[in-house]
């Protein structure tokens, strides 16, 4: 079974009320019936970054995230994360904004998520 590195986007897309813009409406429409129909097919994984930032802002929402990672396993940390993410970082792969996104990336590769 192939495994998934499940971010923060997909959690908080399928979790919030539904978007008046239409362009948000449909990534939420996809993040709920991914999770539903093709999230079973795969072996799901995140990091403590993604349970960081899910525990962020109102606390309803955040208790509807963190519903959604309680069956989702998490990965464990390992000292090299900071320096594969600042390499991504460093060797223009994402710019510096997005850091927190390289460090998602840096959890993935050293767990082994192709």
């Amino acid at each position: 079974m192939d495994t998934v590195y499940i971010e923060t986007s997909i959690i908080s897309h399928a979790t919030s009320w539904p978007s008046k813009i239409l362009a948000i409406a449909v990534l939420q429409d996809q993040a709920r019936r991914w999770l539903e129909f093709e999230a079973p097919k795969y072996r799901l994984v995140t990091s403590q970054f993604v349970i960081d930032e899910a525990s962020r802002g109102d606390p309803d929402a955040a208790r509807r995230r963190l519903e959604i990672l309680e069956n989702v396993g998490l990965l464990l940390p390992d000292p090299e994360i900071e320096t594969i993410a600042d390499r991504i970082v460093s060797g223009c792969m994402m710019p510096p904004k997005a850091r927190l996104d390289a460090l998602h990336v840096a959890s993935a590769v050293l767990a082994g998520v192709e």
